[in-house]
């Protein structure tokens, strides 16, 4: 969050360390590597590069991410060129632009006859010809193309399009009837329901298929409070209750519902959650592991029996139930059971806990932070050699791990500090090949010395930058791929919500899939959400279809999409700022979101608080009160300003500019007084608030992303690390 600055200026230390730390240098690194040049020249193969089954070949996609008057020659000029393959799709997508336009005489002439030569979007296209003659005012020809769809087309998404413009009851019954994952056959629902809202099989229908749509809720409390419902209608509805993370509503309503252990479970879970009902919450987990004693379900029940136990002894038999039974719960057992022996003095048996968990569960997250947490304490101790023996099977055992890429970038730094400088070399040639993505894939190429700047030259860089082609979507049919792909947004949406009916359990492609609908509709933080949880997948076929996905481009490009690209590079351009960093910022602070709002009321996408607008205003000789911090061009013009302050604040050094922008300018001068500044990665470790901590390394992070995934040089440079294949050094 933006904090604002105190008019005095920050006191800093004088000396060596400091003025090196803030002049960029790296004291502790060793000056190794090649140059971006001599890299380039090795070859081209690169596992990142977007493969040609997920890159679609047209002359008319491309055309999408620019505007209207943008494209419009070249698209006419690929309409009228009756030997492109690509003739079709150019007369749809300028017709369309047309309509937007409204200038539907010129859509009805490109139009015309065009459903028989394009049949993937036939239907699409009779809708098109409707919507011109409804500019035109020919109701009765726009009601005839629509009768016509529902006719040639019935058993097609667009035929709901036409039901609904047409608005007869009788075939607004067929939508229900066959399109209730349809959200034009919502729209019919709620109006129905506004009319007569004693309709339960028409709120079901609204509870399975649109409960994440605003509203829903709502919807929800009304059935719960005034219908006899069945065991399968209560389950809907709980797991609508929970998708909208009302959780003690949901545990009432799973409670009614069959007893599954995955319902029993979030009945539980959702009376812990909500501190509704402690004792029966411990009831239902009880419950939960006396029926379903072979259910994974049943291991995390015994978890959080422990977590709810009124003393440490009481957690133990549970604990050591879920060490015996389930092996997807041991890991997590042992360290709670490792933590009461702590908690009773008892060593012996703690340090037992702990030898199981890095011996028999070496591949789990919390064996991987117990290894960790003993590097580091070796660390602190000088002991470098042990250190490195304690972090290094974490890139190996557990490569999926947060800590994995922390680790092998450590190993580096304590190579160095050893005298080993071949194997510090190849710890940060591993870091890159295993682990492109992380921030510490970004510190390893700047201490190789790499063109991707450092902490004191970030923002000077002015990197190419190539925006994306939207990628052939992993799931849905042909129809809503093209219309996608066309950036027919709302037509592909309807489609694709007609198609993806099994929300609750998508599969990888689907999730994807859904992932870059919300992006395409603007809704980005939910986007990013969508694509990122797909890292979060447990079962060993999802995990390797996940695997696969996130060996392509396009994967990483929709985590790190590109929204407001133009009023980030002028106002980058304008603050002399590096605009990949600025775009970093902004999906740290926001995820590109202009209206949401944090309990401060630090607003939109860069989070500036009215207050500091307000002082920024005069300096940049606008009046305030004409700035709306959820307009994206004033707010990113502010935020813009005050990043460009912070980095003059530090000498350009964007780690204390993004740390200040983060805790603001008084705690950073408290860390330069106590903080030993010689290594900035040693800086890094020891910000005593982990949010600011994870605030800088997310931010840096970012930008590294979007520098290697939209920066043709970079992206081809890491690709050759990643055909390498380097190993870590071992101690």
């Amino acid at each position: 969050m933006l904090k604002q600055l105190k008019k005095n200026p920050i006191p800093l230390i004088a000396g060596a360390g400091l003025c090196a730390f803030l002049a960029g240098a790296m004291v502790s690194a060793p000056e190794i590597g090649k140059s971006l040049g001599q890299w380039l020249k090795h070859g081209n193969n690169s596992p990142e590069q977007i493969s040609e089954t997920s890159k679609a070949k047209s002359a008319v996609y491309p055309l999408v991410s620019q505007s209207l008057p943008e494209r419009a020659a070249k698209l006419a000029e690929i309409a009228q060129n009756p030997r492109s393959a690509d003739r079709e799709r150019a007369r749809y997508l300028l017709a369309s632009d047309y309509i937007e336009r409204t200038q539907a005489k010129k859509a009805l002439v490109l139009l015309e006859g065009l459903e028989k030569d394009y049949p993937l979007l036939a239907p699409y296209i009779l809708l098109k010809q409707a919507q011109a003659q409804d500019l035109l005012g020919e109701d009765g020809k726009a009601s005839d193309l629509r009768q016509k769809v529902l006719k040639q087309y019935p058993k097609t998404a667009a035929a709901v399009k036409a039901i609904y413009l047409i608005a007869q009851p009788k075939q607004q019954n067929l939508a229900i009837a066959q399109f209730p994952s349809h959200p034009l056959t919502w729209e019919i629902i709620r109006k129905r329901l506004q009319e007569n809202p004693n309709q339960p099989q028409l709120q079901l229908i609204l509870a399975k298929y649109a409960a994440n749509q605003p509203g829903t809720v709502g919807v929800l409390d009304d059935l719960a409070k005034g219908f006899t419902l069945k065991p399968e209608d209560w389950e809907i509805i709980a797991t609508a209750y929970w998708t909208n993370n009302v959780f003690d509503k949901a545990a009432d309503a799973y409670a009614k519902a069959p007893k599954t252990p995955l319902n029993l479970y979030r009945t539980g879970r959702g009376l812990q959650v909500s501190g509704k009902n402690r004792e029966k919450a411990i009831a239902t987990y009880k419950q939960l592991v006396q029926q379903f004693p072979e259910a994974q379900e049943s291991g995390t029940a015994l978890l959080r029996l422990a977590e709810m136990a009124k003393t440490r002894q009481d957690a133990l038999p549970y604990l050591n139930q879920a060490i015996a039974k389930f092996p997807d719960a041991a890991s997590k057992a042992l360290v709670e059971k490792a933590k009461i022996f702590q908690g009773l003095k008892d060593n012996k048996s703690a340090q037992q806990a702990w030898q199981l968990l890095i011996s028999k569960y070496s591949n789990s997250d919390e064996a991987a932070e117990y290894r960790w947490k003993i590097a580091q304490e070796k660390a602190t101790a000088k002991d470098y050699a042990g250190a490195w023996q304690w972090a290094e099977p974490i890139t190996t055992n557990n490569p999926t791990s947060i800590l994995a890429p922390r680790a092998g970038f450590w190993v580096g730094k304590w190579a160095t500090l050893l005298g080993k400088q071949q194997e510090a070399k190849t710890a940060y040639e591993y870091v890159i090949s295993q682990f492109p993505y992380s921030y510490y894939a970004w510190r390893s190429a700047a201490i190789l010395g790499l063109n991707v700047g450092n902490f004191n030259t970030v923002r000077q860089l002015k990197p190419e930058v190539v925006p994306p082609q939207r990628p052939v979507p992993t799931a849905g049919s042909e129809t809503f791929k093209e219309l996608y792909l066309l950036g027919q947004d709302r037509d592909a949406w309807l489609q694709w919500e007609t198609e993806f009916q099994n929300k609750d359990k998508p599969t990888v492609a689907e999730q994807f899939t859904e992932g870059l609908m919300q992006l395409a509709r603007g809704e980005n933080k939910l986007g990013i959400d969508t694509i990122s949880k797909l890292e979060d997948r447990e079962t060993p076929e999802e995990q390797a279809e996940y695997q696969a996905l996130s060996k392509q481009s396009i994967y990483w490009q929709a985590r790190y999409p590109f929204p407001y690209l133009q009023e980030i590079e002028k106002w980058s351009t304008q603050r002399q700022l590096n605009p990949l960093l600025v775009t970093a910022l902004i999906r740290q602070e926001s995820r590109f979101e202009p209206k949401v709002k944090s309990i401060a009321n630090a607003t939109g996408l860069m989070q500036v608080l009215p207050s500091t607008a307000k002082w920024i205003a005069p300096q940049i000789k606008v009046d305030s009160k004409t700035i709306n911090l959820e307009d994206p061009n004033d707010n990113i013009m502010l935020g813009t300003w005050y990043l460009d302050h912070t980095h003059q604040q530090y000498n350009n050094n964007s780690l204390l500019a993004i740390a200040s922008y983060n805790a603001g300018p008084g705690n950073v001068s408290k860390w330069l007084q106590t903080i030993p500044t010689q290594d900035p990665d040693e800086f890094v470790e020891k910000i005593p608030f982990d949010e600011t901590k994870n605030y800088v390394r997310q931010v840096l992070g970012n930008y590294w992303n979007y520098l290697r995934l939209y920066n043709p040089e970079i992206s081809a440079l890491v690709g050759q690390y990643s055909a390498t294949h380097p190993k870590l050094p071992t101690q």
